[in-house]
């Protein structure tokens, strides 16, 4: 068993180039399996035990998301087995996922977006907070990928930032006036503070130690800033990343557009933020409607 495991752990790394995380994602979703089913070799597992441990996560509790995860693991595993020959047939081959009912997107108000990058100030800490805040409501990039970025993946004059993605990809991202005027004026003044004598960083954004910015320090800010302008909702790097894709589908962007500058690989994944435009739709008929 362990040896299958690890065969194709590593083809995840070299050929799929996988992450770390990733991998022993799939290898912890494969072990459970194998262990649950007490099955040693996994070339003598039939479709009825994958069946049986899908059915035995639902009775157990598990969330369908859950579940969803461990079934791709093992579709994805077998069909590594059967295209390698190691496998006459695929026993995941017609093994379906459970439906997920879709949770209901938070986003902010426009409103309330202007109203948090409003409050920080002129300060060294207030330059650097309001071009992360800049930057993220104005491409909507992850968590990670403001975090990971260096000064060099920044061109102010052309207003673009690169970003690099999980497996390797490289996308360029446009960013807007706003945001190009506040990392300008917090990369030749503030970040130029905060490094004092320190060697020069490649990181873009540095916490106040001159250091790379870690995602924890990111979420502090973002929590800092929610509550002096007093918002209620939990305010995160994916509402405000949901945020962005929200005001861009309202204000006519298209899904194609925005599975690019998202750094989606699948259209589908934007799909959800539809529901945004359909309730926005439904908010003008409601109000401008006499009979509505």
């Amino acid at each position: 068993m362990q040896r299958y495991i690890e065969e194709y752990v590593e083809y995840l790394k070299k050929v799929k180039k996988l992450s770390d995380n990733s991998c022993n994602a799939y290898r912890g979703d494969l072990r459970d399996f194998f262990t649950e089913l007490n099955i040693e070799n996994p070339v003598e597992a039939t479709n009825t035990d994958i069946v049986a441990f899908t059915l035995k996560l639902k009775k157990d509790g598990r969330s369908p998301s859950t579940v969803n995860r461990k079934v791709a693991s093992l579709k994805s595993f077998y069909r590594y087995l059967f295209k390698n020959g190691i496998m006459d047939n695929n026993p995941a081959d017609n093994l379906k996922s459970p439906k997920i009912e879709r949770k209901k997107i938070e986003y902010l108000t426009i409103s309330e977006v202007e109203k948090i990058l409003e409050i920080p100030d002129d300060s060294v800490k207030g330059k650097r907070d309001r071009s992360i805040l800049e930057i993220m409501y104005a491409t909507g990039i992850k968590a990670s990928e403001v975090t990971d970025a260096d000064v060099s993946d920044l061109n102010l004059r052309m207003g673009f930032i690169t970003c690099r993605g999980e497996h390797g990809k490289a996308r360029i991202v446009p960013i807007g006036r706003p945001a190009r005027q506040a990392l300008e004026e917090y990369i030749y003044d503030a970040r130029q503070t905060i490094l004092k004598n320190k060697d020069e960083q490649d990181a873009l954004f540095l916490n106040l130690s001159g250091e790379r910015m870690t995602r924890q320090g990111l979420w502090k800010i973002l929590k800092e800033y929610a509550e002096k302008a007093d918002i209620e909702k939990k305010i995160t790097p994916q509402i405000l990343r949901n945020s962005f894709a929200a005001h861009m589908i309202q204000n006519g962007a298209d899904l194609k557009s925005l599975q690019e500058l998202m750094g989606y690989e699948d259209i589908t994944a934007t799909q959800i933020y539809l529901t945004v435009s359909k309730n926005r739709i439904k908010e003008v008929y409601d109000n401008a409607h006499p009979r509505a």
